[in-house]
């Protein structure tokens, strides 16, 4: 069980899970799965999408509540949220791509 008693501790911890993340080789993402797929449709890989954000989210949550407990390593801790951190970015950014995409097609003349 790890004990942040300062700061310094603390920013030790997030330095060394942030050099796990950039020592990650990036792992081909179930989205680029789906679309190799010709038979998927947009809907499914929407949908496969939200389920992956949704996991990544949970896992976060998940990871928190052992790392108060005392039951998981704070790098770990740290990982996780950063991970859901990054998905939730993600989301929101589709999600305003896909409402300015709406807005231009309300707004065009027939």
């Amino acid at each position: 069980m790890i004990v942040i008693n300062d700061v310094s501790s603390a920013l030790n911890a997030y330095q060394q899970a942030l050099g796990r993340l950039s020592g990650m080789t990036p792992a081909k993402s179930s989205v680029a799965a789906e679309e190799a797929k010709s038979s998927s449709d947009f809907g499914q890989v929407l949908s496969s999408v939200m389920d992956e954000a949704v996991g990544t989210v949970k896992n976060a949550e998940k990871m928190s509540m052992q790392g108060i407990a005392g039951k998981a390593d704070v790098q770990d801790v740290v990982l996780a949220i950063s991970n859901a951190e990054q998905t939730l970015d993600t989301v929101v950014a589709l999600r305003d791509s896909a409402i300015k995409a709406y807005r231009e097609i309300i707004q065009m003349t027939i």
